[in-house]
């Protein structure tokens, strides 16, 4: 491997008069795809590609790996999935492969991330008649180890869950054709960076296979990963001018802390924004500002760790038709998820790292359309401020917070309270101890005589002869 980085000749970008949109000149048409794949593009609406799929894509396609850095928002997903389809349709696997056999496989860190891939890929791939199976934890596991037995193509999962699987041998990595690594700097934050060098050790070695990692960031500890587990990679880097989109609109507040909910509150009756994401930075949190939204006749959802998955999955399509207006998440809704028509995103709590800041408020102006951010830089928080505005090389402007803003909030909506613990107790323990007076206090001759017989049989088991 070299020691020096080869940089990529830079992309050419399509000048545009008034909005700003992230293509390039470059047709999927003009880059030699598989007829099965460009007729997928056509039908999903793929034209030009942004810069980051227009600077990786000839290198993959002739083979080459590559390391691509590029802004949330500009197309990283479908770079890797075009490269992926290109590899495996024009190269077939060994005859000696298994079907159990992966040709490719695709990490993500998160299980939203892994669900959107394997959306994408599906979308995409419509024509390419290579077989899919998405793995993460936390649902389906039964239905997601028999569909790896069925057989698999393309994997598309997180780390902990097909590691699971793999070392109940449900399959094997020895016919891997493409590795992808998406968001590797999460991997790292996540702590999940052993679990993918376990994985990665377990492939053809590097030169045996197409390799693409793509991260937010390409720090000194993702280009050591790349140059560990790939062949001699191509770093690409897409530097905007600004860290956080140009597009987006962004305003600070700093409301005291008993103001917070009704400001928030009356501006969203003030704005009425059409598909809102409010952060919080913790899980109590998210539930008592969703509390407030919905005694105040905002529809609101929660989307936290402790969420069930099936139960995410469903917040997530409900956000995205629109049935849910707002939604209230902690950072697991920060990162790498595309959800349409976002046009607002509210910092409730401010971030306390300055790169969860950039990636919240990438969740809207996506693809080049126009959005709002919006923070509360509360007593609890405004400490942050400071070091996100260092990070993004700019002061927020900031507007005062006045009384027209201020609602007169409603009471919240009430939830039903959990018990110290989070179950309720169970209904046999609670009939035992309503038949435990009666045991005590047995009535009439009866009672008195089964009272009798059991100090009878105590006698007896301590070796005693009863009493005539």
């Amino acid at each position: 491997m070299d020691a020096k980085p080869q940089e990529a000749p830079p992309a050419r970008r399509e000048p545009e008069a008034g909005t700003h949109t992230p293509l390039t000149d470059l047709r999927f048409s003009e880059l030699d795809l598989a007829p099965e794949l460009l007729r997928g593009l056509e039908e999903a609406g793929f034209e030009r590609c942004t810069p980051i799929q227009a600077q990786t894509l000839p290198l993959a396609l002739r083979g080459e790996d590559v390391a691509g850095q590029a802004q949330t928002g500009t197309g990283k997903t479908a770079a890797f999935l075009v490269a992926c389809y290109d590899r495996l349709l024009k190269r077939p696997p060994s005859p000696a492969r298994r079907p159990n056999q992966p040709r490719a496989l695709i990490i993500a860190p998160t299980r939203e991330l892994a669900i959107q891939i394997h959306r994408d890929a599906e979308l995409i791939g419509r024509h390419a008649g290579l077989r899919l199976a998405l793995v993460y934890g936390g649902t389906g596991y039964e239905e997601q180890r028999r569909r790896l037995r069925e057989g698999v193509d393309i994997l598309i999962g997180t780390p902990g869950r097909i590691i699971d699987y793999f070392k109940q041998r449900v399959f094997d990595l020895r016919e891997v054709q493409v590795v992808v690594i998406d968001e590797a700097d999460r991997m790292f934050d996540l702590g999940f960076i052993r679990d993918v060098r376990y994985l990665l050790r377990r492939c053809p070695p590097p030169e045996k296979r197409l390799g693409m990692l793509f991260s937010a960031t390409l720090s000194l500890r993702v280009t050591e990963l790349a140059y560990e587990h790939m062949n001699n990679p191509r770093l690409v880097r897409i530097e905007p001018e600004r860290v956080t989109p140009e597009t987006v609109r962004q305003t600070v507040y700093y409301p005291a802390n008993e103001e917070k909910i009704p400001l928030l509150i009356g501006l969203m009756r003030r704005l009425e924004p059409e598909r809102t994401m409010v952060f919080v930075n913790t899980k109590r949190a998210a539930d008592e500002v969703a509390s407030w939204l919905r005694g105040n006749g905002i529809e609101a959802a929660v989307l936290s760790g402790d969420v069930p998955q099936r139960k995410r999955q469903q917040l997530f399509l409900k956000f995205q038709r629109g049935e849910i207006p707002v939604l209230v998440a902690t950072d697991v809704a920060a990162r790498g998820l595309h959800i349409p028509g976002v046009t607002h995103v509210f910092n409730y709590d401010l971030p306390q790292d300055p790169e969860d800041y950039v990636h919240r408020i990438g969740r809207t102006a996506r693809f080049g359309a126009s959005g709002t951010a919006i923070s509360f830089a509360c007593e609890a928080y405004a400490f942050s401020l400071p070091e996100i505005e260092d990070y993004i090389g700019y002061k927020i402007p900031a507007e005062p917070v006045t009384e027209e803003l201020l609602a007169e909030p409603a009471p919240p909506e009430r939830t039903p309270r959990r018990r110290r613990g989070g179950t309720a107790p169970r209904r046999g323990a609670e009939s035992r101890r309503r038949r435990e007076p009666e045991r005590a206090e047995p009535k009439g001759e009866g009672g008195e005589r089964d009272e009798g017989r059991r100090r009878s049989r105590r006698r007896r088991r301590r070796g005693r002869r009863p009493e005539s």
